[in-house]
This record gives structure tokens, sequence and C-alpha cells, in this order.
């Protein structure tokens, strides 16, 4: 069965140990779940979502009831697998994590039903990649819990109806665009998720030195935040990083000097912008004049899948103003080309009205 639920284990079993312990045993993915907040009181930022969800779910402990179906959108390392997390942990009810690529057939996704139980969550990471078939499949699954197993093939084909408890399926997705009308209209309960503002980062980076037992002052703490492109998952990776600079080439406190010297030592600048970030920008301008030019042959241009391109780099340069998204392509903004220290190429004048008889 394509169940995943190793991460799951990994975030009780977490609970129980200290994580520097487990940054001991160099366990990096028992330290990254270790740090994720495990129940909504303890979630920072996202406060209109958190309060929705929270409503929903009272509602349904209330009621008895599983809660309605959840759609979780928004780019990477924002909080959807934490929020599914939550929602398993608030409803006192076990997880099963999966994802859109795993589920290649409708024969995948029947043997992951028929494992639930009553009020069991089903987090599908990347359902916009599901398969049709499967996709067609947890229509009925969502909508009247029970599904149709086909038995055979050709006119000899039978379809056997299989009940499937009541469950509350948590879909997360990058790509909200990407999903069919009725599989979106299915979930009771959408959420899209937004950047965070430096004031909550620095809030988590707090939390998490706390937890990482890291030393670090107030300024060391807000350039880390500000650098972090609004994302938790970021802001976690980078507090890890500039705590190691920090044992190693100063005296173990993250102070505004030593963050600043860590992050430029890992080519992450003032404005969070990466290697990645900068090499789109820089392609755009350089290579292209600014475009407009296509995201797949921007994406041969910076060594980088288009996906990467996509879901990675181009929220947040479209977030930073440096790139705009046009019919015609992606097109480099004047603030992208200030970034680099590059003067944009002279738009070409407009003619003036001629006269019917000009010369």
């Amino acid at each position: 069965m394509p169940f995943h639920e190793d991460e799951l284990e990994v975030a009780e079993e977490t609970h129980l140990r200290s994580i520097t312990a487990l940054e001991a045993e160099g366990d990096e993915r028992a330290v990254e779940a270790a740090l994720r907040p495990r129940s909504l009181d303890e979630v920072v930022g996202q406060t209109r979502v958190r309060d929705q969800l929270g409503l929903v779910l009272e509602a349904a402990r209330r009621r008895g009831r599983a809660p309605d179906h959840v759609l979780l959108s928004g780019p990477p390392g924002l909080g959807k697998t934490t929020l599914a997390m939550i929602i398993a942990h608030e409803m006192q009810t076990p997880l099963r994590l999966t994802s859109g690529p795993a589920i290649t057939h409708a024969g995948d996704l029947a043997a992951i039903l028929s494992g639930l139980n009553d009020g069991d969550v089903l987090f599908v990471d990347e359902i916009h990649r599901m398969s049709r078939p499967a996709e067609e499949m947890l229509y009925m699954a969502m909508e009247d819990f029970r599904v149709d197993v086909v038995i055979g093939k050709g006119p000899g084909a039978t379809a056997i109806p299989l009940e499937i408890p009541p469950f509350t399926l948590v879909g997360a997705t990058t790509r909200a665009g990407l999903l069919p009308g009725p599989l979106r209209d299915r979930f009771g309960f959408t959420a899209h998720l937004e950047f965070y503002e430096p004031a909550d980062l620095d809030r988590i980076v707090h939390r998490s030195a706390g937890l990482l037992d890291v030393a670090l002052t107030t300024e060391g703490s807000a350039e880390i935040a500000s650098r972090s492109r609004g994302t938790p998952r970021i802001a976690n990776r980078l507090l890890r990083r500039v705590r190691d600079y920090a044992q190693v080439r100063a005296d173990g406190v993250v102070t505004h000097a030593v963050a600043q010297a860590a992050l430029e030592l890992y080519e992450v600048d003032e404005l969070g912008l990466d290697r990645l970030d900068r090499a789109v920008i820089d392609a755009l301008c350089r290579r292209f004049s600014g475009g407009p030019v296509g995201v797949s042959t921007l994406a041969v241009a910076v060594g980088e899948e288009r996906e990467t391109v996509e879901e990675v780099a181009e929220p947040f340069l479209v977030r930073t103003g440096f790139l705009a998204r046009t019919p015609r392509g992606r097109i480099a903004t004047p603030a992208a080309w200030e970034h680099l220290g590059l003067t944009p190429p002279e738009l070409p004048s407009e003619p003036t009205d001629p006269t019917l008889f000009e010369e």
C-alpha cells in the first residue's frame, strides 16, 4: 500500500526525545518534524486560516463527526503538512499520509481507502498530481463514502460497491488551478496559505532557537527572519546553518553580525534571494534583455526543471516585485535590474503621428 506513515511516526517519536539528542544522532528529518507545532494554539501566523480551521474542528467535535474535507493550497514550506498533522492531533485520530504521484492507479487509492477506520484523516500531498482514474474514484469516496471496485476486464467486468467509514481528506497542493472543478468543489473547507510576515517569522525563529538550544540576540533573530522569504521552513533551515556558523567561527551566540556573515556565506542576500532566485532574474535580464520569455526557456537557461522555477523561485520573485507573469512570458521589472546593478535597455521611442502628406 502506498501509505507514507514514516513521517508521522517520526513526529510522534520526536515528541518524546530532545531535539539536541536527535541532532546528535544525525536524524535531520526528525529534527524538522520536532520543530513543527503540534496544535493550533502553537501555530504562529496564518491567523485567518488558523481561526477558520479551529472553528471547523470544534464544530465537528461537538457533533461527534469527522470534519469536512480540507483543501490547503500555497507555496512550499508554509505549513500544509503541519496543518494536516494538527488536524489529526486535534481530532485525536490517526493520520494516514500519501502523495498524488504515488497514486498511479485507481486500485492504489482503493487499497488506501479500504484500510481507513472511522474518523481517520487521510493526507494527500501534491493532490493535483493524482491520476485521472484515481481522481474519479475519489469523487464518490468523498461524497458518499463508498467506491466501486471493478473486478475483471472487458464485457464480463463487475463493479462491486465498497463501503468506506467516514473520514476526512486533507489535500495539499501548490497548484490549486490544476485541480479539476469537481474535485475542488467536494472540499468543505478550503484555505490558501500566504507568505508569513517578518514579525511572525521572528517569533518562529525564537521558538525554534529555544527548542534547538541556540543562543541568539533580538537583532540576530530579526536578520534571519528578514531573509527567510516569508517561509517558516526556510527560517528553520537558515537558523540551523547560522547556528553552525556561530559555533565554528564565533562564540556560539547568533548576533546580527554573525547572522549577516553566515547568510552571506550561504549566498542568501539581504532580501532573501538565493542562488536560484538570482540566477532566474540574472538570466532574464542578461540573456533575454528583460523578457518576455517563456518559463520553459528560462528554466533551461538556469539549468533547472520548469516545475522548480515555477513553484520555488517564481512565487517569491513575483511577491518581491522582481518578476512579472504576462501572457507573452516572464518579464524582469525595473526593481530586478536595480537589484542586480544593471541598467535596463531603453525602450524604442513611440513614433509621432505623421501627417497625411509628411515627407
